[in-house]
């Protein structure tokens, strides 16, 4: 949860309506007064009042000030989803903000080894704001402070875009894809930790994957959606082949099924260990890690192509999925005849071999 509840106190739909003339009148002071009044009105509203508030507290972002304390306010909103506002109506203020600012840390990350060659990023501490800093970024001062603060607080985007993207398949369809390249190349610059927000950008919801179990030279099309990662997807693969009587094995238990599928909200941590049935493969025959994501199958010929091997060893983990909140499915649409999973099997490496096309 973002906040904590406190004593009630002043309306919040009265607070909101001044911080929102506040910031359509473009006045700075008062915009402050307004929204540190509003954060507290929000932390003892009642859940029908935060519900109604949340798609106004993300209406302000594009309007609010570029040097304000943007993430909090979107961290407002996306507290209010959490309390039943309507994650679809909040999503794409909140998802906007996060790619221009995604953005701007990329491009200031850019500017800084421009202003001094072979230097390494500094970390997001706000102590790089210094008068040296704009010319250090080749920028005027505003445009300096705001790449910097951008750098700074990128992190603090990810609770309030958690909170859309968990809720609603239909967010993530429209907004993901906009935003999951600026977040890896963010985050592969080793300073700041995206790893939450990149696993629920990557999220693939309705996707059809084409699966090929070495061992036995069978093959299946499963739909998948909702998993945040390969543990879940592993635990779902082996529900579906192996408990469903397509595959040799030992199904996964009960629990750990229902840990991975159960639309409630996950409530804590179990205890509850899964049991690896298979070995995830590329079809070039490569390791697809289970710590890793669905997205990292690779697409063949428009379709995600894994392959199931014989596990190298027992391999055992913990159950609980990635995303509480993320109720994960996979279902078996039909099982491929000979001549279909000879054809893909064709796409694939041999085992120990190379890669054939045909």
């Amino acid at each position: 949860m973002i906040f904590r509840r406190k004593p009630k106190g002043q309306a919040l739909a009265s607070v909101l309506a001044e911080l929102e003339q506040a910031v359509d009148a473009r006045d700075g002071a008062r915009t402050e007064r307004a929204f540190n009044t509003a954060m507290r009105a929000l932390q003892s509203a009642p859940d029908t009042e935060r519900a109604e508030a949340g798609p106004r507290l993300a209406a302000l972002l594009p309007a609010f000030p570029p040097t304000g304390p943007r993430p909090l306010l979107a961290t407002a909103a996306g507290f209010c989803v959490e309390r039943g506002a309507d994650p679809a109506a909040c999503a794409p203020p909140i998802l906007d903000g996060a790619r221009q600012d995604l953005a701007d840390a990329l491009e200031f990350a850019r500017r800084w080894h421009a202003g001094g060659a072979g230097d390494e990023l500094p970390e997001p501490d706000e102590q790089i704001i210094d008068d040296a800093l704009p010319q250090r970024l080749g920028a005027e001062p505003d445009q300096a402070l705001r790449l910097a603060l951008a750098w700074c607080s990128i992190e603090q985007w990810q609770p309030p875009a958690l909170a859309v993207l968990c809720r609603s398949t239909e967010v993530r369809r429209r907004h993901a894809s906009a935003l999951l390249p600026l977040c890896r190349d963010l985050a592969a610059l080793g300073r700041h930790d995206l790893t939450c927000l990149a696993h629920a950008l990557a999220v693939l919801d309705d996707e059809p994957i084409v699966v090929l179990h070495r061992p036995t030279g069978t093959g299946y099309e499963v739909r998948i959606g909702g998993i945040g990662d390969n543990f879940q997807l592993h635990t779902l693969l082996a529900h579906v082949l192996v408990g469903g009587g397509h595959l040799p094995g030992t199904p996964p238990s009960a629990e750990s099924v229902r840990l991975a599928t159960a639309p409630e909200p996950a409530q804590g941590r179990s205890d509850t260990v899964a049991t690896g049935a298979f070995e995830l493969l590329a079809p070039d025959g490569e390791r697809i890690w289970n710590e890793g994501l669905p997205d990292d199958i690779p697409v063949v010929e428009g379709r995600r192509l894994l392959v199931l091997d014989e596990p190298l060893y027992p391999r055992t983990w913990n159950a609980d999925r990635f995303f509480p909140l993320l109720p994960g499915t996979a279902e078996l649409t039909r099982v491929l005849d000979g001549d279909e999973t000879r054809t893909w099997f064709t796409r694939t490496s041999p085992a120990g071999g190379t890669l054939r096309t045909s």
